[in-house]
């Protein structure tokens, strides 16, 4: 499937629903997002409507456009669980996701939005998918090189290629088990921040290292979760070379004999940098293994309907010429 980016058009209101995962969740959201608070300082890059920062007319605080739709994958669950941390048992470093989301137009919070992550774990395994392993489908791949991954990309297969089966491309798969871990709901507060809690993902066959988002605006909160809305946006994240092969020094990630797709040969990433989806990361470059902060702030059109399926969106202006996912 062509990587895409939406028009802006009227709302179309679709059901989706939210479940809560134990009392009082939905109570609980309005105080999402405190550790971000100073998550963006420094945060850098450019998007298609405004390629200089602006500041805000609310603070002095600068904001950025991120333009890049992608594909939402065949591994997205919808009714997914309203929670911060996504983590569950799950090893692996930590990593927290501090984000914003902001009119691109206005540059002011998008406040009430419900945004989803969801991601592989360390050895490329995608809860409610796992036998569809590792990510592109079709079983672990049983010629893999031995080894940690390097940067060098791939010799003995085309870059983006899967490693077989039926996860491929755009087309939504339905899951294989009831499982849920590393994904995770949540909602915007007034300054249009949310965080995560979750671990490193890590990589298989066909795709770097990345963490899918959607983001819902005027739905509905209800003791039963979210209801109805439009997905304004959907994207993915992307993370640095150098933290990625600084994971692969640290367990479990150490243990994955699998093929890595580096940053600049994936086929979704734009190489546009923060209007590309690309995470400014802190850690301390000695021990990445005590965990990752991740930060970014998203400017989405709050009246487009960009979800991701290919039937409301058009190839993004700064995507390079035809580019197809190849895996989620």
């Amino acid at each position: 499937m062509t990587e895409i980016q939406g028009p802006k058009h009227k709302k179309d209101l679709t059901r989706r629903k939210v479940v809560v995962t134990g009392a009082g969740a939905v109570a609980a959201v309005g105080v999402a997002g405190g550790l971000a608070a100073g998550a963006f300082a420094g945060e850098t890059g450019k998007g298609r409507k405004n390629p200089t920062p602006k500041a805000s007319g609310s603070s002095s605080e600068v904001c950025y456009t991120l333009t890049s739709e992608t594909t939402e994958g065949p591994y997205y669950i919808d009714a997914d669980k309203l929670r911060q941390d996504i983590t569950e048992d799950k090893e692996g470093i930590p990593l927290t996701l501090s984000l914003r989301v902001i009119d691109s137009e206005s540059c002011k919070p998008i406040v009430n939005a419900a945004v989803d992550i969801w991601h592989c774990d360390a050895l490329g395994l995608y809860s409610g998918y796992e036998s569809l392993s590792t990510g592109g489908g079709g079983g672990a791949p049983t010629d893999a090189p031995s080894g940690t991954p390097t940067g060098e990309p791939p010799t003995d297969a085309p870059s983006g290629a899967p490693s077989g089966g039926t996860g491929g491309g755009g087309v939504h798969e339905e899951p294989t088990d009831d499982k849920r871990y590393l994904r995770g709901t949540w909602k915007t507060d007034r300054q249009g921040r949310v965080t995560f809690k979750t671990v490193f993902p890590g990589w298989y066959r066909g795709r770097t290292v990345h963490i899918h988002t959607k983001v819902h605006v005027d739905g509905t909160w209800t003791d039963a979760g979210y209801e109805g809305g439009t997905t304004c946006h959907t994207g993915q994240f992307f993370l640095d070379e150098e933290s990625v092969l600084l994971s692969a020094t640290v367990e479990p990630y150490s243990t994955s004999t699998t093929e890595r797709t580096t940053l600049t040969e994936d086929t979704i990433y734009d190489q546009s940098g923060t209007a590309g989806g690309l995470l400014k990361l802190k850690y301390n470059k000695k021990n990445i293994a005590k965990g990752v902060i991740g930060s970014i702030t998203m400017g989405v059109d709050p009246d487009a309907t960009n979800d991701g399926t290919g039937d409301s969106t058009q190839p993004s202006a700064s995507a390079s010429a035809s580019v197809s996912e190849t895996a989620s």
